[in-house]
């Protein structure tokens, strides 16, 4: 591991040059909207049938380094995501959107994975919003945000255990604003398993989402208080996790360059998983619009032996299941254009409890260092 933790400084030290460079000028980003616009490949919004015509996609390189008790687990260079496709406005109130994944670590041939988005939008009015076929389903901290937009290199492991973490599910959304301070997402969504479009003779799941958003108050700028109501239709040949119900509270509190997100979320397993219920805290400070530090600790605990997973770089090492997670990560963003090209370091310790002593257990902690762009 010697050898990993030099590849760790050299990472930290090439990466914290570029950011010297880059960021030379934090108020110029002539140079990125150029850029950007390439991906604009028809704009004009009098015409009457295409108003717009861009690509999509997000590509993700990174590098982790994990040791526990258990054993060690290092990636000097992966692939993380790379996603591509197109998205189109017509008709003035119509939007198409195809997106497909692919794995780059894989051959050439090998690379395609499946179809992420498929989807009709569709805005009949101001304050309604209508998706069709196949899109994002997002409920908990961070299910609800896009992986292009997070704050931390991975999601926490609350999200992790109790959020569909296939992500792309067949049906029908909508979402709108009932008011200046509510707001709302409601769907219905085919439970199967699929990487291109899923039946809609599957079993189901339904998603309900009210959002309140506080915008007067003393103690601070502004906040939010989001509830998520998950009811999946049992089903152990589906492609969401073992929950046939999941409620999760979230908030979001901002107070000048401070801010603190939360989230306290449960589900009720079934065929054999525990429930489970945890909380997630996230303060997180802007230093200015470019550089932010960002601290999280996450708990997870099951009612029943084996029922928490472990997050994506210590489940490599550790592949059973314990009944209660404890994690500390603590990151370091620098924004170069925003969220669609930005840096992000985090380093966690995590330590999961395994009564049951059968390959749970796991103590250790690691280095994920990264950088996101999104177009």
């Amino acid at each position: 591991m010697k050898h990993s933790w030099l590849c760790v400084a050299a990472v930290i030290s090439s990466l914290a040059k570029f950011a010297d460079v880059t960021a030379a000028d934090e108020q110029d980003t002539s140079i990125y909207d150029k850029i950007w616009s390439y991906a604009t490949l028809y704009e004009d919004e009098d015409n009457r049938f295409i108003q717009k015509f861009v690509l999509s996609g997000r590509l993700q390189p990174e590098s982790a380094w994990f040791e526990a008790d258990q054993g060690d687990f290092a990636d000097e260079f992966l692939w993380r995501r790379f996603r591509f496709g197109f998205k189109s406005n017509l008709l003035k109130k119509w939007i198409l959107h195809i997106e497909g994944d692919f794995d780059l670590n894989e051959s050439f041939g090998n690379m395609y994975q499946r179809i992420t988005d498929a989807y009709i939008g569709w805005s009949p009015k101001d304050n309604l919003d209508l998706k069709f076929v196949k899109q994002s389903v997002g409920f908990t901290l961070d299910g609800a945000t896009s992986s292009r937009s997070l704050l931390t290199m991975q999601r926490n492991d609350l999200t992790n255990n109790l959020w569909f973490t296939r992500e792309y599910f067949t049906g029908i959304l909508a979402k709108g604003k009932i008011d200046e301070k509510w707001s709302y997402k409601a769907g219905i969504f085919s439970s199967e398993d699929h990487d291109e479009i899923s039946r809609l003779d599957a079993s189901y799941f339904t998603l309900l989402s009210l959002d309140y958003h506080i915008t007067e108050s003393p103690m601070f700028d502004k906040g939010s208080i989001r509830v998520d109501y998950v009811y999946n239709k049992e089903d152990i040949n589906s492609g969401t996790r073992d929950f046939s119900q999941v409620l999760s509270l979230v908030t979001k509190w901002q107070a000048g360059p401070w801010n603190l997100w939360t989230d306290l979320s449960g589900g009720k397993g079934y065929a054999g998983q525990s429930d489970v219920w945890g909380l997630v805290l996230m303060p997180f400070y802007n230093i200015s619009p470019r550089y932010q530090l960002v601290l999280r600790y996450t708990y997870v605990s099951s009612g029943d032996e084996n029922g928490v997973r472990l997050p994506r770089y210590a489940g490599t090492i550790v592949d059973g299941r314990g009944e209660q997670y404890n994690e500390i990560y603590l990151g370091f963003n620098v924004y170069f254009y925003g969220h669609k090209f930005k840096w992000q370091t985090g380093v966690e310790y995590g330590v999961m409890e395994d009564s049951a002593g059968d390959g749970g257990e796991y103590r250790g902690y690691g280095l994920n260092t990264g950088l996101r762009f999104y177009w």
